[in-house]
């Protein structure tokens, strides 16, 4: 066996060859740029086929191939931040034949995942959580823990969160080796070819690494304007003023950048000279392009973030079309109506408008919407001050995000009893994104918060009056959730109508079994109605809306009237259903000889499917709810309304 770079011919993929990181290691610079470019092309191969986040995965593939050639992985650990921007390297290490299952139920996760290959070490879906993280592995090496080096290669926007922070401040105290690549994809500079990559040869090969901080005032020096002033606004936002110290510098890091993150010359001279001299914490400027290598992307808005399953020739999304509008397009509209109104009313998005819905109303009021970035924790108190300041502000965020700011939720907000406004998009189960998205939690934790008010709409309509009902509440917290995806399809109001804090209503009378519906699941309990009603068993329906304050007249009243109550709801143990049986159980009301089931999300996380398929692996199917409906009023019992009817 040949220890010397394998002959590969011009003409065979080299991608073919490569089983996994170790394979790169056999390859000379000029294959590795060659490889990169067919790992590209795979990447838009398989998302037009797939759909999912493209744009941030093409944006590292140079940095992908790279890192896992220079480095030693898995024994060296590399910690993707979000995590969404993974499928490059997932492909390079040994899931290419998978790629296709892709954010699919059974198929590989859409993020990092420590259960799917020793190459994911860290799993990663939220952001700002990589250079925690790698420190932590590196503290763990110091103490004897079979791990080599660290990488965390974190995005522009993550890091703006506070944890990236916190934790840099930490890795500086600690004088940890490990290092940390900022993806910066907001920025643009295009330097001669060759003129960095000869400042960083020189550096490289002759100089210490603290040199290397130099290579961006020497080139600077010799750049024609324009780009010069590009790259001097690249460093300056990690300096605060062009050739100064570094922020990441004060915090005890080896600064290196910026460099250009698709020239793999550059790329690999630099991993190479940072991995050969470290001795502390380090810090790579990488500047990329979102999208980088494919024309739609980078042409787009969004630079294809998130896509739907697309023709690789035109770039067309391919995306299913409904009679109904989504969830988030409801609230965007009605919200910027109701702001046309109120001059009050201000919106909070912790780096997500397009998400939130959130844009339409920073295009007409571009003054009145806050986009915080990454920090949620800052989004909900920035919220709070606001509120105080007589303000209403609509602080939109998704379920899971929402959880990031929970103590502020609590001390802030809650402890205060000021009027914030929660709009908690992708409440439930959410598809392709999977257990790291998914809005299970909210119900439960804000809840059990003295002074709040808790809703869910059932369908797009109730939506439109809990906007409302949110605009004219300023006695205390109100949050109201709603599911990712299209609504019913119901006839909207021309504008919502405040509705009575904490009572629910009934949409179906029956006399066997209640059904009692909390938020967006009502369209699953309409259908087990009628699937009872075929086999002879007489349902309620009710929507609560409200989970606090609770209608406890009307639970009552579904209790007094019916053999069987159960409550359903899109979220987890311990939420609607637990208050229902906690108000039953403190007024003595279960000793009634009635059977009550709460039917609520598993105590477990569920993988990525179809929403249909996860509400079906999770209990909650339309089938599910009517076998617990015949299993509370007994079969016999049930045999006897078939007889009698």
């Amino acid at each position: 066996m040949s220890d010397g770079p394998r002959e590969i011919s011009p003409d065979t993929p080299l991608l073919n060859r490569v089983t996994g990181p170790a394979d790169l290691k056999v390859l000379a610079d000029d294959e590795l740029a060659r490889l990169a470019h067919e790992l590209r092309a795979e990447t838009i191969r398989v998302v037009s086929q797939t759909g999912g986040h493209l744009g941030s995965s093409l944006g590292v593939v140079e940095l992908t191939v790279g890192i896992h050639a220079v480095f030693n992985t898995p024994l060296d650990k590399l910690i993707w931040d979000v995590g969404h921007q993974c499928y490059p390297h997932k492909i390079i290490t040994g899931r290419r034949d998978r790629m296709l299952t892709l954010r699919q139920e059974g198929g590989l996760s859409g993020f990092t995942k420590r259960a799917e290959s020793d190459f994911d070490p860290f799993g990663a879906a939220h952001s700002s959580t990589s250079i925690s993280a790698a420190l932590g592995f590196a503290v763990g090496r110091e103490m004897g823990m079979p791990v080599g080096d660290t990488i965390a290669v974190i995005g522009d926007g993550a890091i703006t969160a506070g944890m990236a922070y916190e934790a840099m401040n930490h890795a500086g105290h600690l004088k940890s080796r490990m290092f940390v690549i900022l993806n910066d994809n907001d920025m643009s500079i295009a330097p001669p070819v060759g003129a960095l990559q000869r400042y960083l040869n020189t550096i490289a090969e002759k100089g210490p690494l603290a040199k290397l901080r130099a290579v961006a005032d020497g080139v600077e020096a010799h750049l024609p304007g324009p780009m010069r002033e590009g790259a001097r606004r690249a460093r300056a936002m990690v300096t605060g003023m062009p050739g100064g110290s570094t922020l990441f510098e004060e915090f005890g890091f080896d600064y290196i950048g910026p460099i250009d993150g698709h020239d793999m010359a550059q790329v690999l001279t630099t991993l190479r000279a940072a991995r050969a001299r470290a001795t502390g914490p380090v810090l790579i400027h990488a500047v990329t392009v979102k999208g980088k290598g494919y024309a739609p992307a980078e042409g787009a808005d969004d630079k294809y973030h998130g896509v739907a399953k697309f023709d690789m020739a035109t770039g067309q999304q391919v995306k299913a079309k409904s009679n109904a509008p989504s969830y988030t397009a409801v609230f965007g509209q009605r919200l910027t109506d109701e702001a046309a109104r109120d001059p009050r009313i201000v919106g909070i998005t912790a780096a997500m408008p397009g998400g939130t819905g959130l844009d339409v109303m920073a295009a007409r009021f571009p003054a009145r919407v806050f986009d915080v970035g990454i920090a949620e924790q800052h989004g909900v108190t920035f919220a709070a001050g606001l509120a105080a300041a007589g303000m209403k502000p609509f602080c939109a965020i998704y379920s899971s995000f929402l959880q990031r700011g929970y103590d502020q939720i609590v001390h802030d907000v809650a402890l205060q009893n000021l009027p914030v406004r929660f709009a908690i998009d992708r409440a439930g189960l959410v598809g392709q994104d999977g257990a790291t998205h998914a809005g299970a939690f909210d119900i439960c934790f804000l809840a059990n918060l003295p002074n709040f008010t808790v809703m869910a709409a059932g369908d797009e309509a109730d939506l439109c009056h809990m906007i409302a009902t949110a605009v004219a509440h300023d006695s205390g917290p109100i949050a109201f959730r709603y599911p990712r995806g299209e609504g019913r399809g119901v006839e909207m109001p021309d504008r919502g109508t405040a509705l009575p804090l904490g009572k629910g209503r009934v949409l179906k009378s029956g006399s066997d079994v209640a059904l009692l519906s909390f938020g967006a699941h009502l369209a699953e309990v309409l259908a087990a109605a009628e699937a009872l009603e075929a086999e002879g068993i007489s349902a309620t329906v009710a929507d609560a809306r409200f989970a606090k304050p609770l209608d406890t007249a009307l639970i009552e009243q579904l209790l007094d009237t019916h053999t069987a109550l159960i409550t359903i709801e899109q979220g987890s143990t311990g939420g609607f259903g637990a208050l229902v049986l906690h108000h039953l159980a403190a007024h003595g009301l279960l000793a009634r000889g009635r059977q009550i089931r709460t039917m609520t999300l598993p105590d477990c996380f569920i993988d990525q499917a179809s929403p249909a398929r996860m509400y079906a692996a999770a209990g909650l199917s339309v089938d599910d709810i009517c076998r617990t409906a015949r299993g509370l009023l007994g079969a016999g019992q049930a045999s006897n309304i078939v007889r009698m009817k």
